[in-house]
C-alpha cells in the first residue's frame, strides 16, 4: 500500500450543472498574462467553445497537475480555456507566469461562483474557509455544457483522455 503524506478527502455529491443544462453566468476579475478586468463567462464562451476548470488554489499540487496537462496537451490552441479558484488577481497573475500558461483565469476569493455551481468543498480545519472541488465544465457559445466532469474526492483527476476526446468532438 502507498503511504500518502495527506488524507484522500471524499466529498458530498455535487449539484452541477449537467450536461445539456446551461452553465450560470458570472462576473469576476479576469486575469490574463498582460491585465485584468472584470469580465463575465458569457462574454468568453460568445467566442465558441470554452473549457471551464475549477481548481484548488494556486501553489496547491492538483492546481500544478492540471495546468500542466492542460498546456502540455496544447488545449489552448483547440478551444478557450479559462480556470476559476480562490487566488487573487495578484496570485494569478504571479502562476500564470509561472506556469508559462496561456489562459486566463477568473479571481473569485469568496467562492461564490464555485457554490453557485453546486461544487464548493470546506477546507478542514479553516473555519468559513472553502475552494472549488476539481471541475471541468465544456461549454458551447451559449454556456450549453457539452461535457462535465466533477471529482468526487481529494485529490481526483479526469482521465484525461476522455476530456481531450470530448474536446475534439466540440471544435
Amino acid at each position: 500500500m502507498v503511504d500518502l503524506d495527506f488524507d484522500v478527502v471524499e466529498f458530498e455529491p455535487a449539484d452541477h450543472p449537467a450536461i445539456g443544462e446551461t452553465a450560470p453566468d458570472f462576473t469576476r476579475p479576469f486575469v490574463s498574462a498582460e491585465y485584468w478586468e472584470d469580465t463575465s463567462l458569457s462574454s468568453v464562451t460568445a467566442e465558441g467553445p470554452t473549457l471551464l476548470v475549477f481548481y484548488s488554489m494556486n501553489g496547491a499540487f492538483p492546481a500544478t497537475y492540471v495546468w500542466n496537462e492542460i498546456r502540455d496537451r496544447g488545449w489552448a490552441d483547440l478551444l478557450t480555456v479559462v480556470g476559476v479558484t480562490i487566488s487573487t488577481p495578484y496570485d494569478h497573475k504571479t502562476f500564470l507566469d509561472d506556469r508559462e500558461l496561456d489562459v486566463s483565469l477568473f479571481s473569485d476569493p469568496s467562492n461564490e461562483v464555485a457554490e453557485t455551481y453546486g461544487i464548493a468543498h470546506d477546507l478542514d480545519g479553516m473555519t468559513g474557509v472553502s475552494e472549488p472541488r476539481l471541475s471541468f465544465f465544456l461549454l458551447d457559445a451559449d454556456r450549453t455544457v457539452e461535457h462535465a466532469w466533477v471529482a468526487a474526492e481529494w485529490p481526483e483527476f479526469p482521465d484525461y483522455d476522455e476530456l481531450e476526446a470530448a474536446i475534439e468532438s466540440a471544435v
